[in-house]
């Protein structure tokens, strides 16, 4: 699988989580998990094998349907 760096929170301390990457199919998001019961079961049913993290809003400026980037060419 092909990763392209997209970004890592600005406000993150030591140029820590979270983190974007674009890849060939889609996105990978580092984030935080989420645990909270009430946000869970607003979400419904989570599959086996996936979890829900949380970003901040400040990180969409990464992702390329917002930032204008093309990226055609995956790193």
């Amino acid at each position: 699988m092909a990763l392209r760096f997209l970004g890592k929170d600005p406000e993150s301390p030591n140029n820590g989580s979270p983190t974007i990457y674009e890849t060939d199919t889609g996105f990978l998001v580092q984030g935080w998990v989420v645990t909270d019961p009430d946000t869970l079961s607003q979400l419904g049913s989570v599959p086996e094998g996936e979890t829900v993290v949380e970003i901040p809003r400040r990180m969409a400026q990464f992702f390329p349907e917002v930032s204008g980037d093309t990226g055609d060419t995956l790193r």
